[in-house]
Parts: C-alpha cells; sequence; structure tokens
C-alpha cells in the first residue's frame, strides 16, 4: 500500500477523463495517473486533447490518413501503450491485430496472454523488437514517439479527449487506422445510444444533486471541467469541487472544505488502488456526519473503468445513474 499510494503523490489517477493531455501541474509537477489501472503517465505540456479536433479519413482501402499519420497498408502487428486504447483496439474487432500492450491493459481477458511493456518507462527496443506496424500511445514519455518514427515505426497518438464526442471519434480513429472502421462505426453508435438512454432516463433534481469524486485519500478530485465532471454533469450532476481553485481543474480539496459543502453522492475511484471504501470514509476524522455518509450515498466505483474514456465508459454512466436513482428514492 504505501508503495502504491507513493505512486500517487508524483501521479494522480490516469486521465480520468480529463479535459486535457494525462497531466496535471500541482505546484512542481504531478500528473493524472491511476497507480492502479488507468492510462497512467505524466507529460511536460498541456494539450488540447479534442480527439474531434484531428481531421480523420475513414476509408475502407488503404492508404488511410488520421491527422498527421497515413498508413500504406493495414496494420497487422499493433503495440498499444494506452490502455483505453486497447480496449478500444478489441471493442472495434481489431483485437487479433494486437501484439502487446502496456503494463496497465487488463481488459480484456485476451490481453493477459500479450508482452507488457512499461507504460511509464517504454523500452525503444523491446518495442522495436516487437517489429510493430502501428504503435499507440495515450502520451510520449520523453521522446518515444522521436525515437519510434527514426525507426520508421508509425505513431498514433490517442491522447485523453475532451468529451463524449471526442471519445466516439478516437474510437473511430482507432478503426480507421486498423482497417475496421465498419465495425468501429458499428460500435460507436451502439455506445452512443446507449449513453443517450442512460441521460434521457435518469432522475435530475432542482437544484443539481451535488458529488465529491474521490481520485485518491488524499482528496484529490475535479471539477465539472473536466471530461469525468462534464459526463457527470449529462446525468444533473455538479461537482463541490468546482471553483475551490481557480484555474486548477483537479484540485486537492481540504477534510474541512468536503464536510462543509456536505455532498449528496461520494464516488470513489479509488477502491482498487488504495483499498478505500464506504467504510473506511465513514471512519474518517468528521465524516461520519456527511449526508452522503448517513445515507449510504458512497459509490465504490472501478479504478480502472473510471480512468478510461474507452467503450466501458457505458458500465460507469449506469453505475452513477443507479446512484442518482436510489439516492432520489430514498430522499
Amino acid at each position: 500500500m504505501a508503495k502504491r499510494q507513493s505512486l500517487f503523490t508524483r501521479v494522480i489517477r490516469a486521465t480520468h477523463f480529463m479535459r486535457v493531455v494525462p497531466v496535471l501541474a500541482l505546484t512542481a509537477s504531478l500528473g493524472l495517473g491511476a497507480a492502479a489501472c488507468g492510462d497512467d503517465a505524466t507529460q511536460d505540456t498541456v494539450v488540447d486533447t479534442t480527439a474531434a479536433a484531428v481531421e480523420t479519413t475513414l476509408a475502407a482501402d488503404f492508404p488511410v490518413t488520421v491527422g498527421d499519420l497515413t498508413l500504406d497498408a493495414e496494420p497487422q502487428r499493433v503495440v498499444s501503450m494506452s490502455a483505453t486504447a486497447t480496449e478500444m483496439l478489441f471493442a472495434v474487432g481489431a483485437g487479433d491485430k494486437v501484439i502487446a500492450v502496456d503494463n496497465f491493459s487488463n481488459y480484456p481477458a485476451d490481453v493477459e496472454s500479450l508482452a507488457k511493456i512499461d507504460a511509464y518507462q517504454p523500452s525503444v527496443e523491446a518495442i522495436s523488437a516487437l517489429d510493430p506496424d502501428l504503435v499507440i500511445i495515450s502520451y510520449d514519455p520523453g521522446n518515444l514517439v522521436e525515437q519510434l518514427n527514426a525507426l520508421s515505426i508509425p505513431v498514433f497518438a490517442a491522447y485523453a479527449v475532451a468529451n463524449l464526442d471526442g471519445a466516439y471519434e478516437q474510437m473511430q480513429q482507432i478503426g480507421a487506422l486498423t482497417g475496421q472502421a465498419d465495425e468501429a462505426a458499428f460500435a460507436v453508435d451502439a455506445m452512443r445510444s446507449e449513453i443517450e438512454s442512460i441521460v434521457a432516463a435518469v432522475t435530475k433534481q432542482d437544484p443539481p444533486l451535488t458529488y465529491f469524486y474521490e481520485l485518491d485519500p488524499t482528496l484529490y478530485s475535479v471539477t465539472s471541467n473536466t471530461f469525468i465532471g462534464s459526463v457527470l454533469a449529462q446525468l444533473g450532476l455538479v461537482s463541490i469541487a468546482d471553483g475551490v481553485q481557480e484555474g486548477n481543474d483537479y484540485p486537492q480539496l481540504s477534510a474541512e472544505v468536503i464536510v462543509e459543502k456536505d455532498p449528496d453522492i461520494i464516488f470513489l475511484a479509488d477502491v482498487k488502488c488504495c483499498a478505500q471504501s464506504a467504510a473506511t470514509v465513514a471512519e474518517r476524522e468528521g465524516w461520519s456526519a456527511l449526508s452522503a455518509v448517513t445515507n449510504g450515498s458512497i459509490v465504490a466505483l472501478d479504478d480502472d473503468i473510471a480512468s478510461r474514456w474507452g467503450p466501458r465508459l457505458v458500465e460507469l454512466m449506469k453505475q452513477v445513474a443507479a446512484a442518482i436513482e436510489s439516492f432520489v428514492s430514498g430522499s
């Protein structure tokens, strides 16, 4: 546990659907990286990661161009250095092309037998030895892209996205690059339809319900300006972290602020990494009187799903919607 919490001190929850690249400058530089399971990494520059902003050529035949990357032939040996991209690859039917993944990729079960590459310190030599014809990253540790390009290995940067449209677009891009454009379009349509149904069905309150979204036990959270914040806003929720630290969408809240704001619902995105639960939250000094504690409105999320913006986002939204309905029916 000490080792994992140390990692959280260096790198806070991978992406958690952030509005910018998987990075958060906290004092010197703290990234958004899941100790347990997400697309975990830091990057020195803040980048607009809206995937929808990337111009994509979707075509059944090659060559195919996505942004600045053109592939002359359909790739057969794909290395995924992004847990989200890994899930997208399998979702669009390109899983049989994946020969290696980063060490955080743990879904679907098919990846268990694949070669693993360290996400934080990826070896260019190890990647090159696999003879890939496409490498997908969610961040660029050091000069990985430059080194791979020098070896004539194509790299696609699937950075964290800003919104749901960005997630849909990125899945289509990955589908296009792997010769699965039609399958990707089908998967996106199904995902979009499910999410729209969830949003339409959930009971929204006036004023909106409030929530505290816990990234780690040191109380880092998210505002409504982040990806996950925008997703929860569609379900009628407002973050208590909004406006707490001007210009910081991943603020570290104090226990006093959380008690003062008394959120209706608490979401724990640090269950696997840090063994947090409704019981551990209730045991915190001063927290036993919180409305979310007394009402049983503490939701233990799956760290993996909560830190990725891929197809399993549907599962996350279903869980959040269920929590809202439970709160409403009990109030």
